[in-house]
């Protein structure tokens, strides 16, 4: 089977309001600086792509349509598009190569979610004869699976805390973190609940931005003589959307999705997980079977900045990084979409020796 090398990562800074910037100039700064460390020219020196984005977030149809000015309208190029996180346009990029179409693809995601209320939007992704009629936001619902895991004991609020207060600690090394400070579980504990049992800092902040990254295969990356990850797996499983047929205190199709990619098969030094609420980055490391040796959301993960449509290439981008930087030379990344972690993608990435 081909391997798929990651040549390039680009994330911009989390922001609560991108101001007057639109899509496009969130998009254009990170495809310049991901063509810069691929050492190519612009989208026309890969054979493929493919983006993320959610036309609710603009209130249009095919709003996605405009980010593809981002790339230039001249020559034409392959060119295509996921109504879901980046890490699915990863998936299909990946698909393309493996079936031997392209040798190299660019993936972007961008979100600008401040304009609206996130919550209420992404409502429209329930089930749309029971649920979505009935407008219940995200957070409620992340309220109701929390509160399912503290009246069964599986976790407790000071669990909760202690996800915050490592990941605001670990985004202080992080310049394009939102929210980072050194804060004690206690003085978490001791804030106002928003929507009971969740406090302000157990959800995720809102933020405007957009990530992108090039890969190709190993041949083609080292022709290119860049350094280079390997994405050695990658599997993505979804469960169903009736809410009352999920456990919603497990992640059944996270542990599936890890072991369609391999990850059982070595030791894992990093994870980046994308847990919007505090009490699902617990669910998916006992998921994923997760250990003290393994560092989890170094980067702070979404509850330290959430680029919406973005953030699930972000997590992708993070163990990257780590590896080229050799902090880390195995480690798993995972993207969700859906209310209650529905649909799970794990991607396992490694050093190049």
């Amino acid at each position: 089977m081909q391997k798929i090398a990651i040549v390039a990562y680009s994330q911009s800074q989390c922001v609560p309001q991108a101001g007057a910037s639109n899509e496009v100039e969130l998009i254009m700064p990170r495809l310049q600086e991901v063509y810069e460390q691929a050492g190519i020219r612009n989208a026309q020196d890969v054979d493929f792509v493919c983006s993320g984005s959610c036309d609710y977030l603009q209130g249009a149809a095919f709003a996605f349509v405009s980010g593809v000015d981002a790339l230039g309208a001249v020559p034409p190029i392959k060119e295509s598009h996921v109504e879901m996180d980046a890490a699915w346009a990863l998936y299909e990029s990946i698909l393309k190569i493996r079936m031997g179409q392209a040798e190299s693809a660019l993936i972007y995601g961008f979100g600008k979610s401040s304009p609206g209320e996130l919550p209420i939007v992404l409502s429209q992704q329930l089930d749309p004869y029971y649920l979505a009629p009935l407008w219940v936001d995200t957070v409620s619902l992340a309220a109701m699976q929390a509160r399912l895991m503290l009246e069964s004991g599986v976790i407790s609020e000071s669990d909760m805390a202690a996800v915050v207060a490592r990941s605001r600690s670990n985004a202080l090394n992080n310049p394009k973190a939102q929210l980072a400070a050194q804060v004690s579980v206690e003085e978490l504990l001791r804030e106002e609940e928003f929507v009971a049992p969740l406090r302000k800092h157990d959800c995720c902040p809102v933020s405007d931005g957009a990530s992108a990254m090039i890969i190709c295969t190993a041949e083609k990356a080292m022709e290119w003589g860049k350094p280079y990850a390997l994405i050695s797996g990658i599997d993505h499983r979804i469960e169903t959307h009736n809410l009352g047929m999920r456990d919603l205190t497990d992640s059944p199709s996270t542990r599936t999705a890890a072991l369609g990619a391999g990850a059982d098969s070595g030791p894992i030094d990093v994870a980046e997980l994308y847990a919007p609420f505090s009490h699902q980055e617990i669910i998916l490391s006992r998921a994923l079977g997760l250990g003290d040796e393994t560092q989890i959301n170094p980067s702070g993960g979404v509850l330290a900045g959430n680029l919406m449509m973005a953030s699930g290439l972000s997590r992708i981008g993070e163990v990257f990084n780590r590896i080229i930087s050799g902090d880390a030379t195995r480690g798993i990344a995972h993207a969700t979409s859906g209310p209650c972690l529905q649909h799970n993608l794990v991607a396992v990435i490694e050093g190049a020796a």
